[in-house]
């Protein structure tokens, strides 16, 4: 079987990025480990010319950064809201059932669990409430920053490319 072609990495490599991208806004598709597969691919493919060791290790702690903003968004805003230690504890357990549910689990998900552990310690239907508002605020705001990522690492990339 011959060698894969350059071009058909560098496709392949293309096509990982954008899927990545996509994979940010769709909880069903790993978008950031996607992304930076994608450039880990093309700097490998270009025998790290153009996009160096460094470059990729700089895009691996993005990476890494951009993966505990998923995590801790909605617990952080938990915490933001004023709730107590169970909220926060809710909050991250109804974070990762939720990825299993899509986009509907990954706003609900922490919601619920915001408001069941609020609800435990507190027996307080308002305040267990407004964990759950602050658990959805974060995590809307970690989708936020989490994009926001992605694009400083596209930015990276492209201009290693340029420079490189």
């Amino acid at each position: 079987m011959p060698p894969i072609s350059h071009e058909v990495l560098y496709v392949v490599s293309g096509l990982m990025i954008v899927i990545g991208f996509v994979g940010t806004a769709l909880p069903a598709l790993p978008g950031i480990p996607l992304i930076f597969g994608g450039m880990l691919l093309a700097a490998w493919t270009g025998d790290f010319q153009a996009i160096s060791g460094w470059t990729v290790a700089i895009l691996g702690v993005l990476g890494l950064i951009a993966l505990a903003v998923d995590f801790i968004a909605s617990m952080l805003g938990t915490k933001l809201a004023g709730a107590s230690r169970w909220a926060f504890i809710g909050a991250g357990i109804g974070t990762l059932v939720g990825l299993f549910f899509g986009l509907l689990g990954l706003l609900v998900g922490p919601f619920i669990g915001a408001i069941a552990g609020e609800a435990i310690a507190t027996q307080n239907l308002r305040r267990a409430t407004s964990a759950g508002i602050g658990a959805t605020l974060g995590l809307l705001f970690g989708a936020v920053l989490k994009i926001a990522i992605a694009f400083t690492m596209f930015g990276v990339f492209a201009l290693a490319i340029l420079i490189g």
